[in-house]
C-alpha cells in the first residue's frame, strides 16, 4: 500500500497534488503541524490552522482550496494570521484557478469540479 492510499485525505484535490508530487519525487507531509492561532479569555484554543501538506525540501507549507474566490476569505484570513504568529513559516496558497491549471498541464483530474461551493471541511464549524 502506497503512503497515497494509506493517508485520509480531506478532500480529491488534496490525493491529485500528492500524486503529482510523488511524481515529481518531491517528499511531503500530509498535515503535518497545527498552529494555534487565537485563544479564549480562559487560555483554550479557539482557533487553528494545519496546511495540507508540508514539503521539506523546500520548507515550505502549501494549502489548497477549490472554493470559489468569493469565500475564500476564511482561508486568507487564517494564513494572514499564521504569517503574523509565525512569520519564518514559508506559506503557499494554491487556489482554485491555481488547481486548475495544475489538472491541465500534468493531466490529472481538475479538483475544481468537486465540492467548489462549500470548501474544505475543516472550513466550516
Amino acid at each position: 500500500m502506497s503512503k497515497i492510499d494509506e493517508t485520509p485525505f480531506q478532500h480529491p484535490s488534496e490525493k491529485e497534488f500528492a500524486r503529482l508530487l510523488d511524481f515529481y519525487g518531491i517528499p511531503w507531509e500530509y498535515e503535518p503541524h497545527t498552529f494555534p492561532l487565537e485563544y479564549n479569555e480562559d487560555g483554550t484554543l479557539r482557533a487553528a490552522f494545519s496546511p495540507d501538506f508540508y514539503l521539506p525540501e523546500q520548507d515550505l507549507y502549501v494549502e489548497l482550496t477549490t472554493q470559489s474566490p468569493r469565500l475564500n476569505h476564511l482561508k486568507n484570513k487564517k494564513i494572514r494570521r499564521l504569517k503574523e504568529l509565525y512569520p519564518h513559516i514559508n506559506i503557499k496558497l494554491l487556489n482554485r484557478r491555481d488547481l486548475r491549471s495544475l489538472a491541465i498541464k500534468y493531466d490529472f483530474p481538475d479538483p475544481t469540479d468537486t465540492n467548489t461551493q462549500k470548501g474544505h471541511p475543516r472550513d466550516h464549524p
